[in-house]
């Protein structure tokens, strides 16, 4: 509990050079390059073009889901919180490296450096979230109420990933072959989430299927098709939710676990 206040109270005395530096970070993310901010979008509709056209024109198997929403809007409704996930599992686990001139220089609290790496990554999201519902105007689906609580996903996603990387920079510091088995298992998690299809409507063991939910990736692609697609509350999801928490718990408690014994150790290794 000591370790959680004192990460806290370093958050609060930093806060508005968070913000600052998760501008830096975004604007060094995509600075160097001609097309600039243009690819936090090119990436993402690449991606989005190459699976719908393989799986709607290619494998026949799109057309329309359930609800009658175009196969192309439920694959993007799961999709576009992917990219924030890929980019935190892997840049998320690198923060300390990245930034390591931040330790070792200029003694900035550990701690908040994943912080403001989501929130930069945060802000792409963001903007591309807009974008998906000014998509899903063009076809015709207004918002409607059930959008209030996308803002609930994202904390749940952004809180998830702040512990994920909170725990998996400071591994990555004590052991470079960390990172490269994050950059390894990516594809897996990809593939291995409901994010290409509904964990609910698959026939598999019960095993299965609630390892399948205690994957946070599906729980929170899943949320979003509930926002956009399903029109189901958050609260509706009971079991979902449950286990997302549980998960939620462990990661949180790692990150801390890892930040008390590690910390100290952390300028000396960069």
């Amino acid at each position: 509990m000591r370790t959680l206040i004192k990460i806290i109270k370093q958050h609060i005395t930093w806060r508005r050079q968070l913000i600052k530096l998760a501008k830096s970070d975004l604007i060094k993310t995509y600075s160097g390059s001609a097309l600039g901010w243009a690819w936090a979008i090119i990436k993402p509709a690449v991606t989005i073009f190459v699976l719908w056209f393989a799986f709607d024109i290619g494998l026949r198997i799109g057309g329309t889901v359930s609800t009658g929403h175009p196969f192309i809007l439920w694959l993007i409704a799961g999709l576009i919180p992917w990219f924030y996930m890929d980019e935190m599992l892997l840049q998320g686990a690198n923060a300390l490296r990245r930034y390591n001139y931040l330790v070792t220089k200029m003694r900035f609290p550990i701690a908040t450096i994943p912080t403001f790496v989501g929130i930069s990554k945060l802000y792409v999201h963001i903007f591309l979230m807009v974008i998906v519902i000014l998509f899903f105007l063009g076809y015709g689906y207004k918002p409607d109420i059930y959008l209030l609580q996308l803002p609930l996903y994202m904390l749940c996603m952004y809180f998830f990933f702040l512990a994920w990387a909170q725990f998996a920079s400071i591994l990555t510091c004590m052991s470079k072959d960390f990172y490269n088995l994050i950059g390894a298992a990516t594809q897996a998690l990809f593939w291995l989430s409901g994010i290409l299809y509904d964990v609910k409507s698959m026939v598999v063991p019960e095993v299965v299927r609630i390892l399948l939910l205690l994957n946070p990736i599906t729980f929170i692609s899943s949320g979003y098709r509930n926002v956009l697609i399903y029109k189901v509350w958050i609260w509706d999801e009971k079991e979902e939710l449950m286990y997302f928490g549980i998960i939620l718990f462990v990661m949180a408690s790692l990150a801390l676990w890892a930040y008390r014994k590690l910390y100290k150790e952390i300028p000396d290794v960069l």
